[in-house]
């Protein structure tokens, strides 16, 4: 099963372009793990993870029109790696969440 939930902020504004007619919103989200102390006294500070967003077709509409950066995100979605070659012929490779469905919990500003 390839499956993920995301509850965090975006850091950017979504960028979008067309793929055959197509809407494509590429953004990302910044999750966090609380700081916690282990058993044996140890402090483990906070953890902040970054994200790959893709959301396509009306997603994308929506997160042109109204998702922002700081906007507070919970979304569900599918991994997946893409590699491809740069103009300098390095390889590269990304792993990007692509959203199934999404909920807007909190907008950018306070708004």
């Amino acid at each position: 099963m390839n499956k993920v939930f995301l509850l965090g902020h975006t850091g950017t504004d979504p960028s979008i372009r067309y793929v055959e007619h197509r809407p494509v919103a590429s953004f990302t989200l910044a999750t966090n793990e609380p700081p916690r102390v282990l058993a044996d006294g140890t402090r483990i500070p906070e953890r902040t993870e970054w994200h790959n967003v893709v959301m396509t077709d009306e997603h994308a509409e929506f997160a042109e029109k109204y998702i922002r950066k700081g906007t507070r995100l919970m979304l569900e979605g599918t991994l997946r790696t893409r590699i491809w070659e740069d103009r300098t012929a390095i390889k590269r490779k990304v792993t990007e969440v692509y959203v199934l469905s999404f909920e807007v919990l909190g907008r950018a500003g306070g708004q």
